[in-house]
């Protein structure tokens, strides 16, 4: 029998099949397989009732088929698997509308890219069959099962189909074995690598949904109900102003008709607010552009040039051959070459609920070919989206990006993502603003209607100028609206999380979700897991004890009254041949960890346990590479790591022909299952029984090393005389598979060894600065307790009033019991995933904001259930990844402090945003009302031009200057917001009502009593009436720039320019508000209707404005509890008032903002049809040939968890 060495992730190595036998017909040798004994159940028997008859030979006829199951003696069947009686031609048909795929120009491969998606559409073993089976599939597409694709690959010959299908001669057994190689392959870079394979099947990228173009975010926001309805009535103004200015006769001497400027103005501030509003879209979603590139990216372990790496998931490519291993995210389609164990969750592409276990390709092909295969038990087939459940292996990839089976369910599946929680809150308040300026607008329109109907019969004006007159009237009822609904609400939410999220990026914090930035700030708990969060995740081997005696230490005082401790290189020394080599089979071939290289250094890649185990066996032990060590060992079955079990072992097949059982898992618990130790490693392997004596020495030295803050591993093993042993039971799903429970008992213990792990460094700040910030940190660990109470005391989680507790008490408790210890517990051991995610759901049950950090892929659970979770970007697989709201770059508990800050940072940015908006509605739209009602020619104040500055300085300058303020240290000084908190708090009611109050104060004084004041004689010179007017406008607006500086604060404290100069927007923006203003009352003249002022005048305005300053330290200085008896009193009298007006209001004026709306939908129709036409034409051009990235909160398609599918990863990003 020939033999095939292959690292498949990175544990399967050289599987021999002993018991079945080899079809004459098959195309190969088999590689790699499992040694099976001859006590196996024999694939010749029925499976599932499925399997009627053995075939030999190759492919049958249907009539051969239809014959044999005539003569059956069967009552009722079926076929073996579906598509037994097809033709390889019919097998490989192309499907309608998908022919495209199969007609490849130049193809330098057997296989086109529709023949490979047949396999997976859905799984077809016929497809399979007709593509000669993996070793048809390694010839067709050029590469090798071993050693995968070689670095220098550039151009390839042409072969053909018939070539691929054709048996060929085996290679020779180490024809293509994986070892170490030297150089940095990972690092090398080729023009022109893999060329033809991109070309022909393309690269491991979907293409996105086409972000939108400029003009298209242009369009959108100038396609508002209120901007359009303003636009229109805008160019009838226009119109008649032009008319009256040319049309109409002037006598001798009076001035031309300025009046269309006024038209003329407002067009240029729509279009200004549109351009603007169009350009921050645009901003925002190139932003999240760049985030959704980074966070989509992951790396992936392959095998190339004979070596096993890490590449980019973007860099995947057909022919390539990859690891799997329990928790990956598979990130293309493909065809298993060797594993074990292996189960995969397929419901997201499939509809499959049940884990679905895999089978090498060579058997499933075999099986095909002796006749025995069936749909249900021979699948060999990785479909890309789907997660490894358990298990072990590697793959050959067949399809990536737009042709995988994936790529092809997500572009059908792109749909628009919700709101975050705080936007959805900040659009319900703004709806409900925008319905109380409504109300004032629609209110004063009737007054003023009423009015100018009143005044219709005496009036001696043109018609032109009635007409202009009522559209006056209308305009500065639209304006009002138009400022009164503050749209910039959400936008302001937008910017913030936009800006917070990029700064996390460096912070490395990689949002996922956008709300859990949001959510993050409020967080009252945080359950963290302990080793690369809290630890550096650099661990080392740094005491232990072989057998029970001869203990080793080195750099840490276990027990200084200990004599008999040796150095590390004295104690291996000792080791006899026998016992070293069953030293190095526990550590090098019990594991998953291989070589690999980072940073272009060779080292070890995996988990942290396992590599630092590894160096200590190359150290002391002087192994070899991990490949060739497990090259030369005999497979029999694996059995992966399991968090509940907390242990992972491995069956090997010695030269002598018995049969090892190695076991590596948590030191405590591998001590309960050990009923021997050696003799003597000095000596040949020899046991003798673990005495009560020395098993509780043992004990002690686990709890010693434990209270050193130590890791405790235990070795243990057992030799069996036969496989499987006489009093196993099997596998229910694989009856080749030994149930490991049945055999983990009566083990020889080899060794104990403590493993260091460090603290991080600024752990034990950052968890202070928490716990000052109100938040509850708890450890959440599978070490023992005393361990993990070690590490919660070295970095203060654990107080003397907390409490800790174990997993299994814990989940023993009743929900009450818990409810009861939770508030008091901060460290829970021996924890499993279920025992974190009943812990998260029990502190939500309590009204707590949860945070929860997880790697494995059992915490997705835990991970999903937290109002924020946390997965680790380094030790995290990709299930986990998946299940958070953000990844930790640094695996860093102090990133987790990072991402409270800025979480918190971001509902200030909307609170202080909510706050300088409501003030500046509620001045504007009254102070707007009162004028044009008082005024004698129904004139505002304040012109629709003037309110449209406003409405921009409030909505888009003050949202960028105002969530833009990065946070300091003292934003951790307070508690955290409670839940169902409302969005204004007493002391922001207090700022705006005060301010309101100040600046209508002001206005209302220099509007009315203004002439008064400064010796105006606006009767006989009415620009006089212009200056005053001009200087009320200026003047308002800066008590908006001054008390923008204001609203910097939502505390009581003074300091408002804390911080300022670290925010190089609030100043730009600010410098541009000032510089717009000035600009405006200097040339801003008849457009505008405002006059330029004189240096006295601007001092009026600047003083008058200034105090709002001084006022709001007035106000700060008043007492939260007596404002909000106050604000309370005020609230309930103005809903007693302004009920029974709204109520009459909206009854009028709803069916006429109906009536309003179709006609201005109508109006525009065709506008809308032919812009629309236009854009598309223009955004085609734009995107031809063009890959977009999506992003996942704004600007992207979202994650189809809804609706069944979900997305790996691996597939979205720009090519």
């Amino acid at each position: 029998m020939t033999s095939n060495s292959l690292l498949a992730p990175p544990i399967i190595t050289n599987f021999l099949h002993a018991a079945d036998p080899i079809s004459s017909t098959s195309t190969d040798a088999l590689l790699p397989s499992v040694d099976r004994p001859s006590s196996s159940i024999s694939r010749d028997a029925s499976l599932d009732g499925e399997t009627l008859r053995s075939r030999a030979d190759s492919f049958n006829s249907r009539a051969d088929s239809a014959r044999s199951r005539a003569d059956s003696d069967v009552g009722t069947v079926r076929l073996r698997y579906e598509g037994d009686e097809l033709t390889p031609e019919e097998a490989l048909r192309p499907d309608k509308n998908n022919e495209e795929d199969f007609e490849v120009t130049d193809n330098v491969f057997a296989f086109s890219p529709g023949q490979l998606n047949k396999l997976l559409n859905p799984k077809s073993l016929a497809a399979y069959k007709a593509l000669g089976g993996i070793k048809g599939l390694e010839r067709g597409l050029q590469t090798d099962i071993v050693a995968g694709l070689s670095v220098d690959e550039t151009s390839l010959g042409r072969v053909s189909f018939e070539e691929a299908i054709r048996p060929t001669p085996n290679k020779p057994a180490n024809g293509g074995q994986v070892s170490g190689l030297e150089g940095t392959i990972g690092d090398r870079h080729i023009p022109g690598q893999y060329k033809d394979r991109k070309r022909i099947y393309k690269d491991n990228r979907l293409p996105a949904k086409k972000s939108l173009s400029i003009w298209k975010l242009f369009w959108n926001a100038f396609n508002d109900r209120i901007l359009l309805l303003l636009t229109g009535a805008a160019v009838i103004s226009l119109a008649l102003g032009i008319y009256e200015a040319v049309g109409q006769p002037r006598a001798p001497g009076q001035p031309q008709s300025l009046d269309w400027v006024e038209g003329l103005a407002i067009l240029v501030a729509v279009a200004i607010v549109t351009l603007v509003t169009g350009l921050n879209d645009y901003r925002r979603e190139k932003q999240f552009v760049k985030l959704n590139a980074k966070k989509e990216d992951r790396l992936v372990k392959a095998v190339r040039s004979g070596r096993s790496i890490l590449i980019s998931v973007f860099d995947v490519t057909v022919g390539d051959v990859l690891h799997l291993e329990s928790g990956d995210s598979i990130p293309a389609d493909g065809v298993l070459i060797a594993g074990h164990g292996l189960k995969c969750d397929e419901s997201s592409a499939t509809g499959e609920s049940n884990a679905m276990r895999k089978i090498a390709g060579e058997d499933a092909f075999r099986h095909i070919i002796e006749g025995t295969a069936t749909s249900k038990q021979d699948d060999p087939f990785i479909i890309s989206g789907s997660r490894v459940l358990e298990g072990v292996g590697t793959y050959l990839v067949t399809s990536v990006g737009i042709n995988s089976s994936f790529g092809k369910i997500y572009l059908s599946l792109q749909t628009e993502n919700p709101q975050t929680p705080l936007q959805v809150k900040l659009t319900q308040m703004a709806n409900a603003i925008g319905y109380v300026g409504t109300g004032a607008a629609g209110l004063l329109f009737l007054i003023l209607f009423i009015r100018f109907l009143a005044g219709l019969p005496t009036s001696t004006l043109s018609p032109a100028m009635k007409g202009s007159q009522f559209l006056d009237i209308f305009i500065v009822a639209v304006t009002i609206i138009v400022v009164a609904v503050p749209e910039g609400l959400p936008v302001a939410v937008t910017l913030a999380l936009s800006f917070a999220t990029k700064k996390l990026l460096r912070e490395n914090n990689l949002v996922r979700h956008l709300r859990a930035c949001e959510t993050m700030g409020n967080a009252t708990t945080i359950c963290s897991d302990k080793t690369g969060t809290l630890t550096q995740n650099k661990m080392t081997v740094v005491a232990g004890v072989l057998g029970t005696e001869l203990k080793f230490a080195r750099g840490v005082d276990i027990d200084g009254e200990d004599k008999d401790t040796e150095s590390f290189a004295t104690a291996f020394g000792e080791l006899s041949p026998a016992v070293k080599e069953l030293f190095i089979q526990s550590i090098a071939i019990n594991s998953t960890a291989f070589e690999g290289e980072e940073d272009g250094k060779p080292t070890y890649i995996g988990s942290k346990t396992e590599t630092a185990l590894l160096v200590l066996a190359k150290e002391y032990l002087g192994i070899g590479p991990v490949a060739e060590e497990r090259a030369v060992s005999k497979v029999i079955q694996l059995i992966p790591f399991d968090s509940n079990r907390k242990c992972m072992g491995v069956v090997l097949r010695l030269s002598s022909g018995t049969y090892r059982l190695l076991v590596k898992g948590a030191a405590e618990l591998m001590l309960t299952k050990a009923t021997k130790e050696l003799l003597d490693v000095s000596s040949d392997l020899e046991g003798k029984p673990l005495s009560e004596t020395a098993r509780l020495e043992t004990a002690e030295l686990i709890d010693c090393y434990a209270a050193k803050s130590l890791r405790t591993i235990g070795l243990l093993y057992r030799d069996f005389p036969q496989w499987p042993p006489p009093a196993a039971r099997m596998l229910q799903e694989d009856n080749h598979m030994v149930d490991f429970d049945t055999i983990f008992d009566d083990m020889t213990l080899i060794s104990i060894v403590g493993i260091q792990d460090p603290l991080r460094n600024g752990v034990s700040l950052a968890v202070k600065r928490c716990q000052e910030a109100g938040i509850v940190v708890r450890m959440v660990t599978g070490d023992n307790l005393t361990t993990a109470s070690a590490i919660a005391d070295q970095c203060g989680i654990k107080t003397q009033a907390g409490s800790v507790m174990e997993g299994p008490r814990f989940r023993q408790l009743s929900n009450e019991e818990m409810d009861r210890v939770l508030p008091n517990l901060q460290v829970l051991a021996r924890s499993s995933p279920e025992d974190k995610r009943i812990l998260v759901a029990r502190l939500k049950h309590l009204g707590e904001t949860v945070a929860v950090t997880g790697d494995g892929t059992n915490d997705g659970p835990a991970l999903k259930t937290a109002d924020v979770g946390f997965s680790m970007g380094i030790a995290g697989t990709e299930v986990a990844k998946e299940a958070s709201a953000i990844i930790l770059m640094d695996d860093n508990f102090s990133s987790i402090v990072s991402a409270i800050m800025w979480g918190r940072s971001v509902n200030d940015a909307v609170a202080k945003f909510l706050q300088f908006q409501l003030t500046v509605n509620i001045t504007a739209v009254t102070l707007a009302f009162v004028s044009a009602v008082s005024s004698s020619d129904s004139h505002s104040v304040l012109s629709a031009v003037q309110l449209l500055w406003l409405n921009l300085i409030m909505d888009t300058f003050a949202a960028l200057a105002l969530a833009t303020d990065a946070p300091t240290p003292k934003i951790l000084d307070r508690k955290p917001i409670p839940k169902r908190a409302a969005l204004i708090t007493t002391n922001m009611w207090k700022m705006i009502v005060g301010q309101a109050i100040y600046q209508l104060i002001i206005t209302f004084v220099l509007y009315f009593a203004g002439a008064s004041i400064l010796g105006y004689n606006t009767a006989t010179n009415p620009d006089l009436q212009t200056e005053l007017d001009t200087i009320v406008f200026n003047t308002f607006v800066w008590m908006q720039i001054f008390n923008e500086f204001n609203n910097r604060r939502l505390d009581n404290k003074f300091n408002i320019f804390e911080g300022i100069l670290r925010n190089p927007f609030f100043i730009v923006i600010n410098i541009i508000m000032v510089a717009g203003q000035i600009m405006i009352i200097f040339i801003g003249g008849q457009a505008f209707q405002i006059k330029r002022i004189s240096g006295t005048q601007w001092a009026v305005c600047i003083l008058c404005a200034l105090p709002c300053l001084v006022w709001a330290v007035a106000l700060r200085c008043i007492p939260d509890q007596y404002a909000a008896i106050v604000i309370d009193i005020a609230i309930k009298i103005s809903r007693g008032l302004f009920a029974p007006i709204c109520y009459v209001l909206n009854t009028i004026f709803r069916p006429v903002g109906a009536a309003l709306t179709m006609c201005t939908q109508a109006v525009l129709k065709s506008t809308k049809r032919y812009s629309r036409r236009i854009l598309s034409r223009s955004s085609g051009r734009e995107d031809k040939g063009t890959d977009v990235v999506i992003d996942e909160e704004t600007a992207s398609p979202t994650t189809p968890s809804s609706i069944g599918i979900n997305l790996p990863p691996i597939t979205l990003t720009a090519a």
